[in-house]
């Protein structure tokens, strides 16, 4: 469900604006604002499961995001709408470290590693599907909910797992409790909201003067939460970020590669579907259709990545880094081709590239970090990249939403956000270059597990 619900509503995005009147601001909040509370709150509920019992603050999160579903199900307007959206990415990011957190203290030997590897599939399936199952629902019109029913869907799923949980997940809690960083987690989040408001909303209203002030602010808050994590560390007590990491190339370059891959990722998820169905006229399922050819490219490749990333390390991610540039690429020149006319196979090159380039990053680049982290040390890094990867996925949908909206037709739109998104996959490669050259050791299953490494998400 959680995975799931970042992907599903990309489909779903034409219909919203048709049935609620919302305008490009709202769509961009109603995909970015879910990944935006996520982030910010995913680290500290992890310690709220140490301090109070797992399954307790599972129950919680899952509780909170069947009631969010349901109220983004019946949202009546777009600000509704939004607003249930970043309480689904709250939910989100309470109930996805307890996943993790149970697994590792119910399941030992090879039974954790089945366990985990049933967590992957299951992630992958979420992330692959979404678009298809999203698709499918608007366009069948089940019980004439149209894209209500993305939303809902998750309502009988939630019921279900809350009457399940109290009989077959057991309670627990760590035996050191770290503490939770409340004013930390507050500038986190006061920060991203300085940066994501502006970009979203400014050009809507003529860039006024405010927009400019939340961006000339958004440093000095982030800069004042790392200044706070600093003092936190130099205390002795628990940061939801450990600025020492930062001294590992590896460490740096990997966080600057998760940022990238994450923003360009869902960026193209987004815009993608809106130029297949706004622009080309395509029904939600063909356009879910069409993302099939990625995530098939995507599967090819990840399966042989991981043991490509044993022997050659950074240099996969670097390669996958090119193939995501030159996908993106070969679709913006393929988009100035056809417009929005034309046969779409001339996309399919492209979106092979995309996929496999995903693939040959996604997993790869968790694996290749942690192998240069000390174990002691590994919640803290993949923690840290996990809530990168949401920061990435709301940043980027709102900095490529300035490109796409720019333009009077979709498709120039389209293929100027190609161009942007060709130029972060570059950039993966530069970063790249401070990864190690290879996996020092075996990193963990339930280390890779914490950023969600088997997903394609």
């Amino acid at each position: 469900m959680v995975v799931l619900d970042f992907f599903i509503v990309n489909v779903a995005l034409p219909s919203i604006a048709t049935d609620l009147h919302a305008s490009e601001s709202s769509l961009e909040w109603v995909v970015a604002g879910y990944g935006l509370a996520f982030a910010a709150f995913l680290i500290t509920a992890g310690r709220l499961g140490d301090e109070h019992g797992r399954r307790r603050v599972y129950v919680i999160g899952l509780a909170l995001f069947t009631l969010a579903s349901l109220a983004c199900g019946v949202a009546p307007t777009p600000t509704a709408l939004v607003v249930a959206r970043i309480v689904q990415g709250l939910a989100g990011g309470i109930v996805m470290p307890q996943v993790l957190s149970i697994v590792g203290v119910t399941y030992r030997g090879p039974d954790h590693v089945r366990a985990l590897s049933i967590y992957g599939v299951v992630l992958g399936l979420a992330a692959v599907g979404g678009q298809v199952i999203g698709g499918a629902l608007v366009q069948t019109d089940v019980l004439g909910l149209g894209w209500r029913g993305c939303f809902l869907i998750n309502v009988p799923i939630g019921l279900a797992a809350l009457a399940l949980t109290p009989r077959v997940v057991p309670e627990s809690r760590a035996e050191r409790r770290s503490g939770v960083d409340a004013l930390g987690a507050a500038m986190l989040a006061l920060g991203l909201v300085a940066v994501l408001l502006p970009l979203i909303e400014g050009r809507q209203h003529g860039w006024p003067a405010w927009a400019w002030i939340s961006l000339g602010l958004a440093p000095v808050i982030l800069g004042a939460f790392l200044a706070h994590q600093a003092r936190l560390r130099r205390r002795g007590e628990a940061a939801l970020l450990d600025l020492d990491l930062f001294r590992k190339p590896a460490f740096s370059g990997g966080l600057a590669s998760q940022l990238l891959l994450a923003s360009a990722q869902a960026s193209f998820f987004v815009y993608l579907a809106l130029y297949l169905q706004q622009g080309r006229g395509l029904n939600p399922l063909q356009a879910g259709l069409v993302f099939t050819i990625l995530a098939v490219a995507y599967v090819v490749v990840s399966g042989p990545a991981t043991k490509l990333t044993a022997r050659h390390g950074r240099a996969v991610v670097g390669a996958g880094g090119a193939a995501l540039a030159a996908g993106l690429a070969t679709m913006a020149a393929g988009t100035a081709d056809i417009g929005v006319g034309g046969s779409i196979l001339v996309l399919v090159p492209g979106l092979l590239l995309v996929g496999a380039g995903i693939g040959l990053c996604f997993t790869p680049l968790t694996s290749t970090v942690m192998a240069a982290i000390e174990p002691d040390r590994a919640g803290a890094a993949s923690g840290a990249m996990s809530t990168t990867q949401q920061v990435g996925y709301g940043l980027g949908v709102a900095i490529t939403g300035v490109i796409f909206f720019a333009h009077a037709d979709i498709a120039s739109g389209f293929e100027s956000s190609l161009v942007q998104l060709a130029a972060l996959a570059v950039g993966i490669v530069v970063a790249a270059v401070l990864l190690p050259s290879g996996t020092k050791r075996t990193i963990p299953p339930e280390v890779q597990g914490l950023t969600g490494g088997r997903a394609p998400s």
